[in-house]
């Protein structure tokens, strides 16, 4: 029975669910995990997450199809991103077969939380892990929880898909040689003070340009960029810093083999965004978000789209993989894990 909730009015905000899953590495080995009403995490003041970061996490969904069946999208390319991410962190990687049954078996545990189709709402899923035991000389944990929750949430931009304003910020999101490319906690800690300035000074993101040069572009500091030329090429930014967003590779795939676009995945220098017809971050939070302009310290880069809706490819685009996600067009083979 779903739960009595005005679904249309949620913003992308924590919501405390019935259950969730929690398994405990200890003495080089994983416990069985166990699902629990306990939204509490117990730690020693002193555990190696809070002395030294040491935590990665992943995002995805859950959907209620039009035919009503309650699936996930492509969960087993999340859980082989948190693997990279454990080992680029010395943590132990949870098997990733019993890391796509842990989401499962949260999301069965919290089945009327997921929200109906149409209403613009999804079961939004967080599978984390960081290390729990105390550590005081600066070295890797010798414990770790793995935990996942999940809160049913709102569209990520406030207007839904409306084309958002962003900056081309002054500050760096990545290194070279980093951790750009995985999912680290601290990653999303960095990019805080300049996403609260950037809001400050009205703009919805940041555009992070490469560390090394400042002249390709990389990310956001949640979603990588699309951009469409004027001749319908989607091209995505190539970088060795930049998250593997599983949102990114799919729009890839839906762009070439459904919609018959040409697909460019290569560095894009910052000199010929101007050039684009249209611009879009994309992301498991956000699917798509239109950007309409881009302030470079005072200078406006107009995308021919406007600022009034989706531009007409990025629309395609969107169109046809919410359409993939709600069950409304046919899902390349292994992409929808069905729940139920």
């Amino acid at each position: 029975m779903s739960k009595n909730i005005d679904w249309s009015s949620l913003g992308f905000g924590y919501v405390q669910t019935d259950k969730r899953f929690v398994s405990n590495y200890k003495n080089g080995a994983w416990d069985d995990g166990v699902l629990t009403e306990d939204a509490t995490v117990n730690l020693s003041e002193c555990a190696g997450v809070l002395q030294y970061a040491q935590t990665c996490f992943e995002g995805l969904k859950a959907y209620t199809t039009e035919k009503g069946q309650i699936v996930i999208f492509r969960p087993d390319l999340n859980a082989s991103r948190m693997a990279d991410s454990c080992k680029r962190l010395e943590m132990p990687v949870y098997p990733e077969d019993k890391w796509v049954d842990a989401v499962v078996k949260t999301v069965e545990a919290n089945i009327d939380w997921v929200p109906p189709y149409g209403s613009g709402a999804t079961l939004y899923i967080r599978p984390y892990m960081f290390g729990s035991n105390p550590v005081i000389g600066v070295k890797p944990a010798d414990e770790y929880q793995f935990r996942v929750f999940c809160t049913p949430v709102g569209p990520y931009f406030k207007g839904g898909a409306k084309p958002i304003v962003i900056r081309v910020s002054d500050y760096d999101r990545a290194a070279p040689h980093g951790t750009g490319h995985i999912k680290a906690g601290l990653n999303y800690a960095m990019s805080l003070y300049p996403i609260v300035d950037a809001h400050n000074q009205g703009f919805a993101e940041n555009m992070y340009l490469d560390a090394a040069t400042r002249t390709k572009v990389e990310e956001t500091g949640g979603a990588n960029f699309i951009f469409i030329t004027k001749d319908g090429t989607l091209v995505t930014p190539k970088s060795d810093s930049i998250l593997p967003s599983i949102t990114r590779r799919s729009l890839m795939v839906v762009a070439e083999k459904y919609l018959g676009m040409k697909v460019e995945h290569r560095e894009v220098y910052f000199d010929e965004v101007k050039d684009f017809a249209e611009c879009g971050l994309c992301g498991t939070a956000a699917v798509i978000s239109p950007v309409g302009k881009i302030n470079d310290h005072g200078k406006e880069i107009c995308f021919p789209s406007g600022m009034d809706e989706m531009g007409p490819y990025i629309k395609k685009l969107y169109d046809a993989l919410t359409g993939i996600q709600m069950g409304r067009i046919e899902a390349p083979e292994g992409w929808i894990k069905v729940i139920k």
